[in-house]
């Protein structure tokens, strides 16, 4: 996108990643591209997925995110949001009693077979013929006696559906001890929940994050305060070091009704950022949406890492307890992403003092005629799709409200991208009509940043120089 002025190393950049669930794999890309060509960057801001790129790249911890046996391509990236435990089990239980159910039919149905192939045998005069045929017919009188097969079945897939039932009520049950009880809604919603579950994402890049900080050293992975204490020192102590990036973060409060910023950032752009040069009333407006994570809110990294994986809808909401002292006085309030959120997320950006921006999105321009793509009709497909769709949409009318407050926004993003965002083990591409593997998005975000931004713009910028 053009800019007022062009691109220059000396101005202060941020780079904002931004996206859901596959995109992260598009992100670390682009990371490789760009600290391969050696793109001075200050700032790095992530939405959804890209909080995760952007927490790695802070602590020049990117290189993982890319290397042939880095995160992205480990086999537990597939694991990322399943249908949560409680639904897969009531589906086991719904399919094992259709199953037990169908059993009678089953067996009716195998008369189409068997009669065939007696006829068959009489034509060829084998004694075989009248046993099979009598055989099956004995079979089927004897299991639809009142005793036998139909009581049985019917029993069984009774069993079958309490068991489902039963597992409903445990899954309401656990919910209420876990301090879900200020929850409103009936039994069954409080019970089935959201239909995804976001846990195994967050557990697998906290896991992810304590890897990158203890630098492989066979320590115990420390609990979720004491890890983001100690990714804040690490990035505290070291901004102003080659590889050390300023960090922000955006999740959304679904109680209080707002964006929230977790941040790390070096002075002087921490004080005015944070509001603490403001008047009284302008610093309170600002305290309750700002988190400063260098400071006494330096036990919520790992907060603002799995809120941002938390998917509004269909994932749970992600619970945080503030400090006593903070501005929301010891307050839970439930965090997840936004999807839309690029707008807030550069005016954050240009809060902390950057001059150009580079964006990163997964998701490809919108569409032209004759290029739509054939629909999905599975769930997660379907969720994917309205995230790429928002996202796209999000992102046309940020770059469009924001082309005058920066000195050049520069975009980077795929023409085409068969992965949607909750692909998490590859799928299927129409157009080339292949399999397209998750890890394929990495060398797709390498290609573009190297096409869109190092080509054109690095080149032309040296070029100039």
């Amino acid at each position: 996108m053009a800019g007022r002025e062009p691109y220059s190393p000396k101005s202060r950049t941020a780079l904002v990643l931004t996206g859901t669930g596959t995109a992260g794999a598009y992100h670390a890309g682009v990371l490789k591209a760009l600290t391969e060509a050696g793109i001075r960057i200050d700032i790095v801001a992530g939405l959804g997925v890209g909080v995760v790129a952007a927490c790695f790249a802070a602590i020049d911890g990117a290189a993982p995110l890319w290397k042939p046996d880095g995160f992205w391509r480990q086999k537990g990236v597939a694991g990322h949001y399943p249908w949560r435990r409680v639904l897969r089990w009531l589906g086991t239980c719904c399919a094992a009693a259709a199953a037990v159910v169908a059993i009678p039919l089953v067996l009716l149905a195998l008369g189409a077979l068997v009669y065939p192939v007696a006829f068959l045998l009489r034509l060829a005069r084998l004694n075989a013929a009248n046993a099979l045929s009598d055989g099956y017919a004995a079979l089927v009188h004897e299991a639809f006696l009142p005793d036998r097969l139909l009581a049985w079945t019917a029993h069984l897939a009774l069993a079958v559906m309490l068991v489902g039932l039963a597992t409903v009520g445990v899954a309401a049950l656990r919910g209420r001890m876990k301090g879900r009880y200020r929850e409103h809604g009936g039994f069954w919603w409080r019970a089935l929940g959201a239909p995804l579950s976001a846990q195994e994402a967050i557990d697998f890049w906290c896991l992810a994050m304590w890897r990158l900080i203890s630098g492989g050293a066979k320590a115990p992975q420390p609990d979720p305060v004491q890890l983001s204490r100690r990714y804040s020192e690490l990035l505290s102590d070291n901004l102003g070091q080659p590889g050390f990036r300023e960090l922000i973060a955006l999740v959304h409060d679904l109680d209080a009704r707002r964006d929230l910023v977790m941040a790390v950032l070096a002075q002087p752009y921490r004080a005015s950022f944070f509001g603490r040069r403001r008047p009284a009333a302008q610093w309170a407006e600002r305290a309750n949406e700002t988190v400063d994570l260098a400071g006494a809110d330096r036990d919520h990294v790992t907060d603002a890492l799995a809120a941002a994986l938390c998917i509004p809808v269909v994932t749970p909401a992600w619970p945080v307890t503030f400090a006593p002292e903070s501005y929301w006085q010891g307050e839970t309030h439930r965090l997840c992403d936004r999807p839309d959120a690029i707008f807030r997320l550069l005016e954050e950006v240009q809060a902390a003092g950057a001059e150009q921006v580079i964006v990163v999105s997964a998701t490809p321009a919108p569409t032209e005629a004759h290029t739509l793509r054939d629909p999905r009709i599975d769930g997660r497909g379907r969720v994917g799709e309205w995230l790429a769709s928002r996202d796209t949409a999000a992102m046309r009318d940020a770059l469009a409200a924001c082309t005058d407050q920066f000195l050049n926004i520069h975009v980077i993003r795929p023409d085409h991208n068969p992965v949607g965002p909750l692909d998490v083990a590859g799928t299927h591409d129409s157009r080339s009509d292949r399999p397209v593997p998750l890890a394929e998005l990495i060398e797709i975000g390498y290609a573009d940043a190297q096409r869109e931004f190092i080509g054109p713009v690095i080149g032309a910028a040296d070029g100039n120089a």
